[in-house]
């Protein structure tokens, strides 16, 4: 059974940034992708960021574009989140997911059906 850890969450102020890490217990875990999602008001999470793991393509929601950076190291299976200039509504547990198999095209990668694998979640809180 895969596991993802998610750490690195916590308190951060505005206009900081914080960076979130999701490490996959097996090394020779075969990823094709890799997200992370948030809760959402009418589903239970969002679509915040992916990357396909093979060349390191991303894919972010629009309207988080710009303070949010998705980036790996594939050497150490890591998926990391960085956000900077955080808002209010950022605060949120953020959920690290993982794909299995074929290379998926891109609109899978928006999707929580489109994983295998889901994390705990990171609280990330984001204060004035």
């Amino acid at each position: 059974q895969v596991q993802l850890l998610e750490s690195g969450g916590g308190l951060v102020q505005l206009g900081g940034s914080l960076r979130s890490s999701c490490a996959a217990s097996e090394r020779t875990f075969r990823t094709s992708a890799m997200g992370w999602f948030r809760p959402a008001p009418g589903k239970e999470r969002e679509f915040v960021a992916a990357m396909r793991w093979s060349e390191g393509s991303t894919q972010y929601e629009n309207a988080l574009k710009g303070r949010f950076t998705i980036s790996r190291d594939k050497t150490k299976n890591t998926l990391y989140l960085q956000i900077k200039s955080p808002e209010p509504e950022d605060t949120a547990v953020y959920y690290c997911a993982a794909r299995r198999g074929s290379r998926p095209i891109v609109s899978v990668l928006f999707t929580e059906a489109g994983y295998d694998y889901w994390g705990q979640g990171t609280q990330v809180t984001v204060s004035s």
